[in-house]
Order: structure tokens, then C-alpha cells, then sequence
């Protein structure tokens, strides 16, 4: 708790009147005050520091929270709580900012008890647009709790707290239960922490409860989410997979911001009339009733709504909704990242097929990245695709007894069928003279995270295999076809000694039933045209057809 007791008869630095506490956390106190020299309304923020800070760590404090305050300012303006002023007194700092017309999270859930769907949806994804632009700057929250999320009457959501990671010289000042694994651990944080964050506060709003409880002193609870096994969200619905994706220990196998992005904008997008249903009153406090600060809260509560219609109608032209085209899950059909990946967030190599990229859809300062679409000259009289798209010249489509179709080259054909009972089956293609393969999997026995079925059970059997097996970068979790699915390339020896190069993509259909498919090459080939386009017909023309 915040160590040093305030008396509401006291002004914090000579000018801010403490007038009602709006909400408390572990180690932070949210008041509404008075800015006596200003004569308007002000939120202050009072969190307890360490009793040995020193007058120069005070005040490098005070200074970054300032500072990072503006730059979110500027590439968020209106979704980012506006810091006029940071002090260091009894004991505490106070971080004062303008006064933000709307209910904390945390009250929220606490009065109304757990959100709909789309609800959820809509506010994870005005988090995830601020979230987007940070980490653009290179910006850690680091913080991120319902208590830091303000809701405003239209729904329109104000953050807090930027620049008090490190600030303060404590690795986790004030929710643990909304810290991550890494943050519990006492390990050097990046935006994975914030996704984490993010899915703990989405789990809370559908759940009505946080994914890990509060104990009785901060360090039990952050053992317990450094240690304890995530309790299953049981109303989730719909996002339930999102949220187990961002809430996985490891940082590196998280969601992407990407993913996560297009799993609510669809959810957003089916239940578009629960998105603003019952939402709150914002605070009307008795000293300033009406004036420019509420008027000016309501243009961005109708900014806000508009950025999220925006991303919407966004993702559903440039068809990176799943169902918007047939083929979502198509390598040459997404441009490459524009930046470096940041910790947490996965990357794939220039070579590599399917990248899930994490392109923001939210409007910044910053000059967009264009897209760059692949130029391929058309086939002449194209076969029509499962979906009705054109295939590559050559390519016809290939219908299986064993319940799936996809699109092959010409010449190819079922080179061989094993099964195992009636719970899986492995169906490989290919032609006589062509050293490529395509191996496409079925099974009824995988468990609910695609990740999990790629490290656990798939990777240790080809370790075990003796056929030099080396994993290139991380298992990448991403959607396929509006499902949840996992990527994993690695590098093998074949029977002759060639080195081959595979791209897996494994992904679920329900009921513990799953699909793979397994793109091999000769590693030196890797990246010949041809091999890319197959793989990329290949992902946009594969069906289950008895799912």
C-alpha cells in the first residue's frame, strides 16, 4: 500500500487540493483534486517510492514521467492522459494530470461485473491502438492495469501511466496481478509485458475477476503468477483463445499485436450493437460541472470510436480479416515487417513465408509504410480455386477421400498415405523427379494451443529422429482461416545428406482435431520463386471438407 498517510487539509506542492479518492491500487492512490492556481479540476496520482530515494533519483523521476508523457502526447493525442505537473512529496510521487471525464476500469467492472464480448473487444482494442503507437517509440508501459484504463460515457478510453516503469526504482509498483511472468521474476521487460497486461485486463472484463488473485502481500502474488498455471477463462467465448495466446509465460510465444488485433475486430465486427451497450456515467464532481473540460472529453470520446471504425473498415479493405479473403493465411499476400522486432514479439526472417506482421491500423504522426503487393503476371486460363480465386498456371486442385482439398502443381500427386488407427493420418505429395514435398497432417488427439503441439510434441520427436534437426527462430503463434494456428520452420538432412528446409503450419478445427501442413525444400532453394508461389497456393487453397 501507498506508504505515507496525506490529509485531504493538505496541499501537494503548494497548489492541488485532495478532494475524494477515486480508486486504489496496491501501491497507488487515484485522487480527485482542485489545481487552486489553475481553477480547474485535476487527477492526481499518488504512489509510494522506496525510503531511501535520493533528491537526484526524485527528480530523474519527475523528469521522465514529464517526458514520456509528451511523446505519448504527441502520437496518441487525446487517447493518453494529458501530465501537467510530477512532484516528489511525503514520500510519495505525484504524477497530476487533466482531469479525465470517465470511470476507471477497475470500478467498472466492479459495479457492472463482467462485459460482454464485444464490449471487451472494443476496449482491448482502443488499448491495443495506444499500446501500438508506444512501442513504435520504443515506449514500455509497464504498468498497464484496469486502473490505469479510464472508459468515458461514448466508450472512448484515456490511459494513464506512462514513464512510472523505472521511475521509481521498484521493478512493480502498484497491480502484481496484472504483472507478467518476467515482471514477477524481476527480468528486464518489453512490449510482450504489455500485451500480457492486455490480456490479463481482457480476461478480467469477461471473466469478472483477474487471472491470477491478489494475496496478501504483492511478492505472494507475484509468485503466483511467475508460477501458478493459468485458471482457463470460462466466459470467454469467442476471445477465449486470444486471451490464453497473450497470457503465456513465455513472452516470446505470446500473440502478436497483429493477431490479436484482427481476433477482436472480429468480434467487434459480429457484435457490433453490445459494443457501447451499458456504458458508464462519466464523474460529475460538484466543483466543475460543465466548462471546456467536458466538452472537450466528449470530441474525444467521438475521435476514439471513430479510430476504431476506422480500423475496422482498414482491415476489412486490405483484407487482413479473417474471412475477409480466402487467403488470409497467404505468405505472398502480406508485406514484410517495416521494423525491427522488439522483445516479445515474434519476427521471421526475410525468407521466411508466412509472417503474421504488425502493421498499425491506428493513426499516427509517423509517415505509413506503403504495401507492397507481389507482382505476378496473370496465368493464362487460370483453374478456379476452392474459393473461387484464380490458381498459378500448371496448378489444378486436388481433392482428397481423406476429407480435405488443396491446390498442386502439375504432375503431383499422393506419393504416400500412413495412418494410425482412425485418430490421424499423414498424406504426403510430390512427383517422381521433384525433390519437394508438401505433408499434410491430420489428427484427433492434439491439445488446445497450437504453440504447445509444435514444442512439445512435434519438435522433440524430430530431435529424437537423428536427421540434424535445427529450429529456426521461434514457434509463431497466429490465426489461419479465422482459426488458431502455429508456425515452425526448421532445417533437416535428408536420407542423401541434402539439407532441407521445412515450413510447418499447424492449426486447430475443433473438438481436439488439428491440421498441418509441412512445405520441405532443399534448403538452397529456399527462396526460388517458384517454391515461394507453391507454398503461397498451397496455404490459400487448402479445405478441410469434413470439419
Amino acid at each position: 500500500m501507498v506508504k505515507a498517510h496525506v490529509s485531504t487539509h493538505e496541499l501537494v506542492a503548494g497548489r492541488y487540493r485532495l478532494l475524494e479518492v477515486v480508486h486504489r491500487e496496491t501501491n497507488r492512490i487515484c485522487w480527485y483534486g482542485e489545481d487552486l492556481g489553475a481553477g480547474r479540476p485535476r487527477l492526481l496520482t499518488q504512489i509510494g517510492l522506496p525510503a531511501d530515494l535520493d533528491g537526484d533519483s526524485a527528480r530523474r523521476a519527475t523528469a521522465r514521467v514529464i517526458r514520456m508523457a509528451e511523446t505519448m502526447g504527441r502520437v496518441c493525442p487525446g487517447q493518453v492522459a494529458e501530465v501537467v505537473d510530477a512532484v516528489v512529496e511525503y514520500g510519495n510521487l505525484w504524477v497530476v494530470t487533466e482531469w479525465i471525464d470517465g470511470v476507471p476500469l477497475t470500478e467498472l467492472i466492479t459495479q457492472q461485473g463482467a462485459f460482454n464480448f464485444a464490449r471487451a473487444a472494443r476496449i482491448g482494442l482502443e488499448v491495443l491502438d495506444v499500446l501500438e503507437a508506444a512501442h513504435g517509440e520504443g515506449i514500455t508501459h509497464g504498468e498497464l492495469s484496469p486502473g490505469q484504463v479510464f472508459v468515458g460515457d461514448q466508450g472512448a478510453v484515456v490511459l494513464t501511466g506512462f514513464g512510472l516503469t523505472g521511475a521509481t526504482l521498484a521493478p512493480r509498483i502498484t497491480a502484481p496481478s496484472y504483472a507478467s511472468p518476467e515482471q514477477a521474476r524481476d527480468e528486464r521487460i518489453g512490449p510482450a509485458a504489455d500485451l500480457w497486461a492486455l490480456g490479463a485486463m481482457l480476461y478480467t472484463m469477461l471473466e469478472g475477476r483477474p487471472p491470477f488473485r491478489d494475496r496478501d502481500r504483492p511478492e505472494s502474488t507475484l509468485r503466483g503468477v511467475d508460477r501458478l498455471p493459468l485458471r482457463s477463462p470460462v466466459h470467454a467465448g469467442p476471445l477465449a483463445q486470444t486471451v490464453q495466446g497473450l497470457l503465456r509465460k513465455n513472452s516470446r510465444e505470446r500473440l502478436t499485436r497483429q493477431v490479436v488485433r484482427e481476433a477482436l475486430t472480429r468480434v467487434l465486427n459480429e457484435e457490433p450493437q453490445d459494443a457501447l451497450r451499458a456504458l458508464p456515467k462519466p464523474r460529475r464532481r460538484g466543483l466543475y460541472q460543465t466548462g471546456p473540460v467536458w466538452s472537450r472529453r466528449t470530441m474525444v470520446a467521438g475521435t476514439a470510436l471513430a479510430v476504431v471504425t476506422v480500423s475496422v473498415a482498414v482491415l476489412a479493405v486490405t483484407r487482413q480479416l479473417p474471412g475477409t479473403d480466402s487467403g488470409s493465411g497467404s505468405a505472398a499476400s502480406r508485406p514484410p515487417a517495416s521494423t525491427p522486432a522488439t522483445e516479445g514479439q515474434t519476427s521471421l526472417p526475410p525468407s521466411s513465408p508466412a509472417p503474421t506482421t504488425e502493421t498499425s491500423t491506428a493513426p499516427t504522426p509517423t509517415t505509413p509504410t506503403p504495401t507492397v503487393t507481389p507482382t505476378r503476371k496473370p496465368p493464362p486460363s487460370p483453374s478456379p480455386s476452392p474459393s473461387g480465386n484464380a490458381l498459378p498456371a500448371g496448378f489444378s486442385v486436388y481433392r482428397s477421400p481423406e476429407g480435405f482439398s488443396v491446390a498442386l502443381p502439375a504432375g503431383w500427386k499422393a506419393l504416400n498415405t500412413s495412418r494410425q488407427g482412425d485418430l490421424s493420418y499423414r498424406v504426403t505429395f510430390g512427383k517422381d523427379d521433384d525433390p519437394r514435398t508438401l505433408a499434410v497432417t491430420y489428427s484427433e488427439r492434439v491439445g488446445p494451443d497450437p504453440v504447445a503441439v509444435w514444442r512439445d510434441d512435434v519438435q522433440p520427436r524430430l530431435e529424437q529422429a537423428d536427421i540434424g534437426f535445427r529450429r529456426i527462430g521461434e514457434i509463431r503463434a497466429t490465426t489461419y482461416q479465422g482459426r488458431k494456428a502455429a508456425d515452425m520452420e526448421w532445417l533437416a538432412d535428408d536420407p542423401h545428406g541434402t539439407q532441407t528446409r521445412t515450413f510447418g503450419r499447424g492449426f486447430l478445427i475443433g473438438e481436439s482435431r488439428s491440421f498441418s501442413l509441412r512445405w520441405t525444400t532443399p534448403a538452397a532453394d529456399w527462396n526460388d520463386s517458384a517454391n515461394r508461389q507453391a507454398l503461397d497456393a498451397f496455404l490459400k487453397t487448402f479445405r478441410p471438407t469434413s470439419d
